[in-house]
């Protein structure tokens, strides 16, 4: 006999179905896979006939050819398992699997037939969603990851043979197991988060945090060992505005598939904070591997990269940042396919500005001339122009750290960050971009127009710096979210030389040590 079961599996962060068809006929004994099936999927076979017969089910000595259609893509994963099984007792007449057409199966067996929960599964039920079925069958400890897709029935069965009993018995699905998709509810984290009023002296930080926070501009911090740099970076989060619905499931489709959606949450409602460490590979940044994952660049997206000790990083894995930080997003191609994952993040990096930590003071920096260059070298201008904003940290006296009040909290700020982004919400209401910082040169003409005056004093800054276009282009986009940020609608002179100042650390460091 013949049957055909549906399932996913999952292509980048994408989800993707898979069609089970199986056949039993008479011949030598035996179960054939085929389908371009990777080493995990093959052995599905053995996984299945046990738990098979550990869950109750004979198997009649027949020929069993099972495929996983369509052929031409790669199946990797363990989520075809119960699929597989159920395929099999379809076409041995033990269940009829034709009024569940429109259902999708997944789930990942044990070999005494109880059904374990898998990767990807939030990606694999929004593309159910797409492709019009109903109902997923999914393992338990999948099942709230399910319930975040709106209008479609999630059943939980704890094992093979209680899924066997429901769909022998469709009612026992409405009453044990059937869960409408929950309203999602972007709800506030019961963790005590940081706060800016931990934050002591440091203004231009304080400050450059909110204009990059307001525009999504990445930034750069450069400043002396110990000044604080990290404890402000670490904040930055707690004054973006909270993701919407849309970036909520985004970025759980990337931590669903990485396996990292925290136990028993729908959606991940707080905006990524990822802080890997300096000895971090390229591929691990980025993205890859046979089958390539998501990276951190990934794992960031919607929320904040932070780099900390920028220098200490290999020359191969900081250059690796240059086109994900234009395109926000990853490109990785295989021979079997290419993959893009998104890197919609907002970058910010802490270096100090020698291998000590305290040039330019002298009288503390034991630093020759060219261990600062070289120091400084590794960091190339290309990388220091994807950075919209470099800002000093300044020394904190002791009577600044020492104040126990008056500092305004990340609520304050946060206030303005938001005001700011409805700014440019309703701004690019017509276009596919969301932020300041993602303007073409065309957005520039028609949103970032000045006085032929300032225009005067720009060409003015171009030539004495030689800047390069993208960089004359940052300094339109910073001073936009500058005067978002004040609520006017038009870039100011004070604009313009705010936004100028936060590219002058090339000047004083780079430059400086180059001649």
């Amino acid at each position: 006999m013949f049957s055909r079961i549906y399932s996913a599996g999952t292509s980048g962060i994408q989800g993707r179905i898979i069609t089970v068809e199986v056949d039993s006929h008479d011949g030598l004994p035996g179960i054939a896979m085929v389908g371009y099936l990777s080493s995990e999927v093959r052995e599905a076979q053995e996984r299945v006939r046990t738990a098979l017969r550990n869950s109750g089910f004979s198997l009649p000595p027949q020929k069993t050819v099972i495929n996983l259609s369509p052929a031409s893509i790669r199946k990797a994963g363990t989520s075809y398992d119960l699929a597989i099984a159920l395929g099999i007792l379809g076409a041995l007449g033990k269940v009829n699997l034709e009024p569940y057409s429109n259902s999708l199966f997944v789930g990942e067996l044990g070999l005494d037939g109880i059904i374990k929960p898998v990767r990807g599964v939030l990606p694999m039920v929004l593309t159910a969603k797409e492709e019009g079925f109903c109902r997923c069958f999914l393992p338990p400890g999948n099942q709230r990851e399910g319930q975040a897709v709106r209008q479609m029935e999630i059943a939980a069965p704890e094992s093979l043979k209680q899924c066997v009993e429901w769909l022998r018995h469709p009612d026992n699905i409405k009453k044990e197991a059937r869960v409408q998709g929950e309203s999602l509810l972007c709800t506030a984290s019961s963790e005590e988060e940081k706060d800016f009023s931990e934050v002591n002296g440091q203004l231009v930080l304080r400050r450059a945090s909110e204009i990059a926070a307001a525009g999504q501009h990445n930034l750069l911090m450069l400043g002396e060992a110990g000044a604080g740099k990290t404890m402000v970076a670490q904040r930055i989060p707690t004054i973006m505005p909270p993701m919407s619905e849309k970036e909520q499931i985004e970025v759980s489709k990337i931590y669903s598939i990485c396996g990292l959606l925290p136990k028993g949450e729908t959606l991940m409602t707080k905006r990524p904070f990822r802080n890997p460490h300096h000895t971090i590979s390229p591929q691990a940044l980025a993205g890859g591997g046979l089958v390539p994952n998501p990276g951190e660049l990934s794992l960031a997206s919607e929320g904040l990269l932070f780099l900390d000790e920028l220098p200490e990083f290999s020359s191969r894995t900081i250059e690796i940042l240059r086109e994900p930080l234009e395109e926000k997003r990853v490109t990785i191609a295989r021979t079997h396919g290419t993959y893009v994952f998104p890197a919609n993040v907002l970058l910010v990096a802490a270096m100090n500005p020698c291998p000590c930590g305290f040039y330019p003071d002298r009288n503390r920096c034991r630093c020759s001339s060219k261990q600062i260059r070289n120091y400084l070298g590794k960091i190339s201008k290309p990388i220091l122009e994807r950075f919209d904003i470099s800002a000093e940290a300044a020394p904190v006296t002791y009577q600044e750290l020492r104040i126990t009040k008056g500092n305004e909290n990340s609520e304050q700020i946060r206030q303005r960050v938001e005001a700011a982004r409805e700014i440019q919400k309703h701004r690019f209401r017509n276009a596919q971009i969301s932020c300041n910082s993602q303007m073409s040169g065309k957005d520039l003409k028609e949103y970032c127009k000045i006085s032929s005056t300032d225009e005067a004093f720009l060409e003015n800054v171009y030539r004495k710096k030689q800047l390069s276009a993208r960089a004359i282009h940052k300094i339109f986009k910073v001073a936009r979210t500058i005067a978002d940020l004040d609520g006017r609608p038009s870039i100011n002179h004070n604009d313009l030389c705010e936004a100028v100042g936060y590219r002058s650390l090339e000047g004083k460091y780079w430059e400086e040590e180059r001649l």
